[in-house]
């Protein structure tokens, strides 16, 4: 990657084993402060900060910081990689780093073929990745990885910055793209990045407060792609769907967890699918009551995915060492079940995709090396049928909390239907 390609944004963390060991131990609320104050203390002098991070990228690119006073929150993107969200920080500059960076390839300033993993915990994307309508493989190509190239628009391509405040930013770009089956789609996407306040997040979640010994950050993006070319978007030639993706950093104690819908196979289908990369094995993966879980240790690659069927508005993950509760939120449009489907086949099925993914990166294939490793949280928006002029939208809200068991534990009971102890139990 040219270092002139690169114009705005970035940040890295690696989990180093360290961090916030939760104590489960009855204490006066004098020594759960002092405590949580010296576990704090105990953090900040190991682990690799937001502005550790922010100083390492701006080497390389520039960065769009957003933050907001109520909670010492901050947001990095990057205009460079499509308005890309590359970490946050949910205790300003001295906060951990949340987003999954790839200093290898900064450092290279190098670019690649097939694609360009910069990282970044949200980006835009578009969809399908495979199938006779794909954006990733040219017409008559094979359905394998020499042959599977990420679009230039959603890799490398700057996006215009239409406006610039304190707590939001608003990108543009026209573009367009053709299919495998040759059906070319001329678009104008518009993404805005809007950091949360403390009262927003509450809002958002639905809770009656934040503790005070809680860090938190969240920010939404409301992505729109609105079809500018004289031809209608029609199912027999093709549809796009607009795909949000994070790389989040992996660690031995991240579970996650996707709730669903449950009810019998007949009606709605299976819960989830694994078929991705080959069946998921169980010690990887494992469907309860209420939730699937699937393991973020960026040790053996997997992907999984759950039809809008099967699929709630949310997704998440938890780590137990860390304290870290992650959350993804999108707008989930009701009786809609048409989504892109991406397997890297000639379908029959072409509009019976997946709606929430979850991808846990790791060797390729024995001693080869992982594109991170991270693991991923992925939300799709519906096949998108739009006649010329016409626009569709995709909103997703990314949320990370950090605090002891005691604090998080409600959380996790209200949003997921299940306890810590649950996920700790959940492999085992």
């Amino acid at each position: 990657m040219k270092k002139i390609l690169i114009k705005i944004s970035g940040i890295i963390f690696l989990t180093l084993g360290i961090l916030l060991s939760c104590n489960t131990k009855k204490k006066s609320a004098k020594e759960d402060e002092t405590s949580e104050i010296a576990q704090h203390e105990k953090e900040v002098a190991t682990m690799c900060t937001y502005g550790d991070d922010v100083s390492f990228m701006k080497d390389y690119i520039q960065v769009i910081e957003l933050s907001e006073d109520s909670n010492q929150s901050r947001v990095a993107v990057s205009a460079a990689l499509q308005g890309r969200v590359m970490s946050s920080s949910a205790d300003g500059e001295n906060g951990r780093s949340y987003g999954w960076i790839n200093r290898e390839l900064f450092k290279s300033q190098d670019t690649l073929e097939h694609i360009n993993v910069f990282g970044g915990e949200e980006r835009f994307w578009l969809g399908p990745e495979g199938g006779q309508y794909s954006i990733f493989f040219k017409k008559g190509t094979e359905f394998t990885l020499d042959d599977w190239y990420t679009p230039k628009l959603i890799d490398l391509e700057h996006f215009d910055v239409e406006s610039l405040s304190a707590t939001k930013v608003v990108f543009s770009k026209k573009a367009s793209l053709k299919n495998y089956s040759g059906f070319q789609f001329n678009m104008r996407i518009q993404r805005e990045v809007a950091i949360l306040s403390e009262t927003e997040i509450q809002e958002a979640l639905g809770l009656s407060e934040l503790l005070d010994n809680l860090n938190s950050v969240a920010y939404k993006t409301t992505n729109t792609l609105t079809n500018i070319g004289d031809e209608a978007w029609e199912k027999e030639t093709g549809l796009l769907s607009i795909w949000v993706l994070g790389m989040f950093n992996h660690s031995p104690n991240t579970t996650i967890m996707i709730p669903y819908v449950q009810g019998n196979e007949t009606d709605l289908g299976a819960v989830v699918n694994d078929a991705y990369f080959g069946k998921v094995p169980a010690d990887r993966l494992v469907v309860k009551e209420k939730v699937i879980y699937f393991k973020g240790d960026g040790k053996y690659r997997s992907k999984i995915g759950l039809t809008p069927q099967r699929a709630k508005n949310i997704a998440g993950s938890y780590d137990d060492k860390n304290g870290i509760l992650t959350i993804v939120k999108y707008n989930q449009p009701k009786g809609v079940t048409d989504y892109v489907n991406s397997m890297w086949e000639i379908q029959e099925e072409p509009y019976k995709g997946d709606v929430i993914n979850a991808y846990n990166d790791g060797e390729p294939e024995p001693g080869a090396k992982p594109l991170g490793p991270f693991y991923e949280l992925e939300t799709s928006s519906p096949a998108l049928a739009l006649k010329a002029g016409d626009s569709g939208k995709h909103i997703q809200t990314t949320f990370h909390l950090e605090g002891s068991e005691k604090v998080l534990n409600p959380i996790i009971e209200k949003l997921f239907g299940v306890t810590i102890e649950n996920i700790k139990q959940a492999f085992q």
